[in-house]
């Protein structure tokens, strides 16, 4: 799509850090193990490495000393990073210390670097990248934090919520940056909070405020200046839509994601079977991402329409390639180096087709086994209170129940079923939510799931005399009209951050639902309707207007939602469609992505025990490694002289020299070295020494002799 992709601003920050650090000078990069993550994420080891970069090296890790070289330390701010960097600086492991961190670095830990005088001698320059954050498509990102949905409504956790705020912030804020914006705040709060977890949006929004004024007030070219319309940035809660983390989606990516097993990690990865119309290997991970140009153009494209539209690209592919088709010409030398230079791109490819059709082929193969098209055909009518016909549904709770009682229907999707009913109903009687498990047959700890969205906002229990209706959605309801002839019935549903979305562009969005942290009325740049005021506007004072509707030659808006507790694949594919249709750029950041297996997990554990969470708060903290601390062995002392017998001089003696016998018996040469002498007199005194006993025992043996006779 159209806009600024993320992957590539992080990319160029990080690549121009450590061009600048030093020009012409070979250095070393030293990493974290969280830096690592960040850099593997956007940039390749090679572009590293083509930057007078001799070695990437990691902190914890051990390391030679190279104090003829310098080092570019690129880590996070945390603390036993800071402990393995001191060690590093006591030992002077490198000549000179370029320091970058990833984001800025706490009060605490900046003073004790300030007070190190090896850090004074060492460091020739500090700076902060504000890059703490995982760009994972273009448009979408995500700070790897799936602990950050029982952190926010686990009723254990409220003591850890307000320093989890001050960390999600930090992070909203270098997403800011990086993007060059200083936008107006918007933040969602309930019209009729139930829950305790109501005001997180209204605090959260707070805490970016303050941490953006502050770099505004520390960096004067910020932001810097731009024609573009300023920026907005809204945050809202998972507790927004309950719906679209159940429900079963049919566009391509968040039906593999639902449906396939899938292994993510830093990275996505699919093991396919057999391959459809490659030799793709049996069992090989392959890598989902924004390398695959297919997976890019495709992933929100439904279901109905992905086999027809694989089909016919694949076809397109294979005429651009002729020299590969099968022919019964005779090949030529030509004909053979063509086919050679395009053969890499090719098989690549070969592959990615292959791919794509297998995991296709995968997600229909469980759609038609799970019954999918029944189940979706109800849940469509629950999320939106309309059927297929776009009137009001009848019978509902018939179908349900005949879907829960087919043995057909997972539990997985029975789960889905009841959940979605309850949202639909607004809260059920506690007898008939014991009569919907029962129909269902699910495990008893499922329950929890059930009366833990409470937690989110929602109503579970009614009573006999409650007459409250049927919930409606509270963002501006579409007029009902008849559906579009190509429009799939299995879809009909539609985020509720999209209607947000649409709503704020056409200047609609209700202020009582989500207010402003500031004024709308801005004081300084004495304009109503902040979103169209320039980001040069902000320090020249200079406004400017933007129209209504905004020309494609334009500066688009950017639209940056950060949606906390975790976010869904058809929130993402929102954001695209209104960046798409509206001329916008709009970014959606969360803590991680949601799919409907680990929302129903993390949903049930916001009633167990805390210690079974497995929360980083509750985790022995890092520390650095014992061998960073090691002293440096002494080096080895010289060998001893030892005694040399003199077997020199037999090498130098000459065989016709008269004088020979008389110098091997005194044990030296002429031209010999005064040090050979002197071990050479050594052993002539004991020739001479053997020779006086000898003398005495001749002697002694006559004395007897003479006796004798």
């Amino acid at each position: 799509m159209a806009g600024t992709s993320l992957i590539g601003i992080q990319q160029n920050i990080i690549l121009e850090t450590i061009r600048g650090t030093d020009l012409g000078e070979w250095k070393v990069l030293i990493l974290d193990g969280g830096s690592r993550k960040l850099v593997d994420g956007v940039v390749g080891e090679d572009d590293i490495l083509g930057l007078n970069v001799t070695n990437i090296e990691q902190i914890e890790e051990r390391r030679p000393v190279n104090k003829e070289m310098d080092a570019v330390y690129l880590l996070s701010p945390l603390p036993h990073i800071l402990d393995c960097l001191m060690a590093d600086l006591e030992r002077r492991r490198y000549r000179r210390t370029f320091l970058v961190w990833t984001s800025l670095l706490p009060l605490e830990l900046q003073s004790r670097l300030d007070r190190s005088a090896m850090a004074k001698q060492q460091i020739v320059h500090a700076s902060v990248l504000n890059v703490d954050y995982y760009p994972r498509e273009s448009h979408l990102i995500t700070f790897r934090d799936p602990w950050s949905f029982p952190t926010l409504f686990h009723p254990a956790c409220n003591h850890l919520v307000r320093q989890h705020m001050e960390d999600l912030a930090q992070k909203i804020v270098s997403v800011c940056v990086s993007l060059g914006e200083y936008p107006t705040i918007r933040y969602y709060s309930p019209r009729k909070p139930s829950h305790e977890a109501a005001i997180l949006c209204s605090h959260l929004a707070r805490f970016v405020q303050t941490h953006l004024d502050q770099y505004a007030k520390h960096n004067t070219d910020f932001p810097p200046v731009s024609p573009r319309p300023r920026g907005l940035l809204l945050i809202v809660d998972r507790s927004l839509d309950l719906f679209a983390p159940l429900l079963h989606e049919f566009t391509y990516q968040a039906m593999v994601h639902d449906l396939l097993p899938l292994a993510e990690g830093d990275k996505v990865y699919y093991k396919p079977a057999v391959s459809q119309v490659g030799n793709t290997e049996k069992g090989k991970d392959q890598e989902i991402g924004e390398k695959d140009s297919i997976w890019v153009k495709f992933r929100h494209l439904h279901m109905k329409d992905l086999l027809d539209e694989l089909v016919k690209d694949f076809n397109a592919f294979k005429a651009q390639n002729p020299q590969f088709a099968d022919s019964e010409n005779q090949a030529t030398i030509n004909s053979i180096k063509d086919m050679l230079a395009g053969l890499p791109k090719f098989q690549q490819g070969k592959e990615a087709y292959s791919l794509h059709l297998s995991m296709t082929q995968d997600a229909m193969n469980v759609f038609q086994e799970r019954r999918l098209a029944d189940i979706a055909s109800v849940e469509q009518s629950l999320a939106t209170g309309l059927d297929e016909d776009y009137k009001k549904p009848k019978n509902l709770a018939d179908q349900v129940i005949r879907l829960l009682d087919d043995d057909a229907v997972e539990f997985s999707d029975r789960l889905r079923l009841v959940v979605q009913y309850l949202l639909y109903r607004d809260g059920l009687l506690p007898t008939d939510i014991q009569k919907l498990l029962a129909h269902a047959r699910l495990p008893t700890q499922d329950s929890e799931v059930i009366y833990n969205l409470e937690l989110l906002g929602a109503s579970v229990n009614r009573t006999l005399k409650d007459s409250r209706p049927v919930a409606n959605p509270q963002f501006g309801k579409r007029e009902v009209q008849a559906p579009p002839s190509n429009e799939s019935g299995l879809s009909r549903f539609e985020p509720a951050l999209k209607v947000i979305l649409e709503e704020h562009c056409r200047g609609a969005l209700d202020e009582t639902i989500f207010p402003y942290t500031k004024p709308h009325l801005d004081a300084a740049d004495g304009l109503l309707g902040q979103e169209h005021v320039s980001q040069a506007s902000l320090r020249s004072a200079k406004p400017t207007w933007a129209r209504t509707r905004p020309s494609n030659t334009e500066p688009r808006q950017r639209i940056m939602v950060f949606m906390a507790g975790g976010a869904t694949y058809s929130e993402s594919r929102a954001c695209y469609e209104v960046s798409q249709a509206l001329n916008k750029d709009v970014y959606l950041a969360t803590s991680h992505m949601l799919t409907p297996s680990l929302y129903l997990r993390q949903v049930g554990d916001l009633s167990v025990d805390r210690r079974r969470l497995d929360l980083p708060a509750d985790r022995p903290k890092p520390r650095a490694p014992d061998h960073l601390f090691e002293k440096e062995m002494p080096p080895p002392p010289p060998p001893a002289a030892s005694y040399k017998p003199p077997v020199e001089s037999m090498h130098q003696m000459q065989i016709n020299d008269g004088n020979a016998h008389q110098k091997l018996i005194n044990g030296t040469h002429q031209d010999q070295p005064l040090q050979s002498q002197t071990a050479s007199s050594a052993g002539s005194k004991l020739v001479k020494d053997r020779d006086k006993e000898g003398e005495k025992k001749k002697r002694k043996h006559n004395f007897f002799s003479s006796s004798k006779r």
